[in-house]
């Protein structure tokens, strides 16, 4: 007989359900099966979850890059209020310690909260490093060395100060330092500094991998295998526990450096990269088979998506296997454009969201923290989760959108804004990572117009080739009014507006 323990709000713990999220990087809306039939790529427990659940065909991110996505995610709130680029190598936390994450939400009415993998989101590494530790220039590099740091203590304002019980992960695939990390403590202390040389050729690409501490038996291949071992162990023991739990499974794939593991090669036709999502998708098998042995697939919340689109040797790719992971979007990483930020987005919830079912509705990651707020009737603070909305009538079934309108934004003189079916760029150009001449020409594109905004009506052009703007100058108007008023108001939630 088991326990049930009331915690501080709501329903009594053991009747709250769990929530997995599956987190991929860089990972493009098209390169899923379920959303692009002619994906060179199999995605085969992708699908079956999509079969289980419910696809968001409109699902994005807040950014086109790695952090920005990840704290909107983790704290309901769009990261341009806080700030706009990546955690760099050794980089502090961008959490202040007031602000209310997913994982403190979660923790605070009684779950075990974990997070595996990718983190991405700083740690107060000066905490560690020694005080005649100096470091030197490589590029736009700051690079320390092993030497230059306590691996003995604990690090600091990490995932553990912002509401996980536990970590396990290597923070950055391609950031130093190169080794795993245990809740806040290095498993194995670096004693080299990175050389890519030790490790297999890579695959696709380049390492990317920026300068620094490493442990001299640091293999990056081991990165998916490792981790996902980890995430079964951790479902499996739910068997022996009363509580719910909070799973942050952020993978580090299929995000630079493409590293496939042998036995995943020419498995897709998209090359190394098609064969680094299957081996996700493999991984993400082996996590759902772990959670419905534990006995707990009934009573889990499952989302599925990713931080951004896909990054730019998608162009190369395209070319040479006729395989567009952004399909049917413009766009990659970085951008303004769709494929920047427009995500796979998959949602299992037995009981409640019917499987099988596709809504067409806005919807966005942010609105994951006041959705998992009402599946475990917890009450929002005024100051948490600004821009958060309530996904719960679409996950009942509801076909009215819950949002309307959503802000994108990757670098500090860049915004997009869509309302409803209309996208304002206001900016010359929606590219960010750079216009791709040959892919525009295969496509069908225009040449730029070279007018000073955007404006494309996504009912009817989805992959955002005509240029609105001066058709309907009045509209774009409007929507950078409404952009001006969602900047300064400090919030775009619903429930604030009451």
């Amino acid at each position: 007989m088991f326990a049930i323990i009331f915690g501080l709000q709501g329903l009594a713990i053991a009747e709250k359900p769990n929530v997995l999220i599956l987190y991929a990087d860089d990972l493009g809306y098209g390169d899923l099966r379920c959303n692009n039939p002619d994906s060179k790529i199999p995605t085969p427990n992708l699908s079956q979850l999509a079969s289980q659940g419910m696809r968001f065909t409109d699902g994005h991110s807040s950014s086109g890059i790695c952090t920005p996505s990840r704290y909107a995610l983790l704290t309901g709130r769009h990261h341009w209020r806080d700030f706009h680029g990546i955690v760099n190598a050794f980089g502090e936390s961008v959490f202040a310690p007031e602000r209310l994450t997913l994982a403190e939400m979660m923790k605070q009415v009684g779950y075990d909260t974990a997070a595996i993998g990718k983190w991405h989101l700083g740690w107060d590494w000066a905490a560690i490093r020694k005080p005649d530790a100096t470091s030197s220039k490589q590029g736009r590099n700051q690079v320390w060395g092993p030497e230059d740091f306590d691996w003995e203590k604990s690090i600091p304002d990490g995932p553990l100060a912002h509401g996980f019980d536990s970590y396990f992960g290597d923070t950055v695939i391609n950031f130093p330092p190169y080794c795993w990390i245990q809740d806040d403590h290095v498993v194995k202390a670096p004693d080299t500094m990175m050389d890519t040389s030790k490790w297999k050729p890579i695959k696709e690409g380049n390492w990317e991998c920026r300068p620094g501490p490493m442990a001299s038996d640091w293999d990056p291949y081991q990165n998916i295998p490792t981790i996902t071992q980890r995430g079964v162990e951790f479902l499996e023991s739910r068997k022996q526990s009363d509580k719910p739990f909070f799973l942050y499974f952020a993978f580090p794939s299929p995000h630079a450096p493409i590293i496939p593991n042998d036995r995943f090669d020419g498995k897709s036709g998209a090359g190394p990269y098609g064969d680094f999502v299957y081996e996700t998708d493999h991984a993400i098998g082996r996590l759902l088979t772990a959670l419905d042995d534990a006995g707990e697939a009934d009573n889990t919340i499952v989302i599925f998506t990713a931080d951004n689109g896909p990054e730019r040797y998608a162009y190369a790719r395209d070319q040479k296997y006729d395989h567009w992971s952004s399909k049917p979007f413009r766009g990659l990483k970085r951008d303004l454009y769709e494929g920047g930020h427009h995500v796979p987005f998959l949602v299992r919830w037995p009981g409640t969201v019917e499987p099988g079912s596709t809504n067409t509705s806005l919807v966005s990651q942010i609105d994951i923290m006041a959705t998992i707020a009402d599946a475990i009737e917890f009450q929002l603070p005024q100051d948490a989760a600004e821009d958060s909305h309530n996904l719960m009538p679409l996950l009942n079934g509801s076909s009215s959108p819950v949002r309307t309108t959503h802000v994108h934004n990757t670098h500090a003189n860049g915004y997009a804004i869509r309302h409803n079916d209309w996208l304002l760029v206001d900016t010359k150009s929606g590219y960010v990572s750079g216009r791709n001449k040959p892919w525009e020409s295969k496509h069908g594109y225009p040449a730029d117009d070279k007018g000073p905004v955007e404006l494309y009506n996504l009912s009817e052009d989805i992959g955002q080739r005509n240029n609105l703007a001066k058709q309907h100058p009045e509209l774009v108007a409007q929507l950078q009014a409404k952009l001006k008023q969602i900047r300064e108001q400090g919030f775009s939630a619903p429930r604030l507006s009451k």
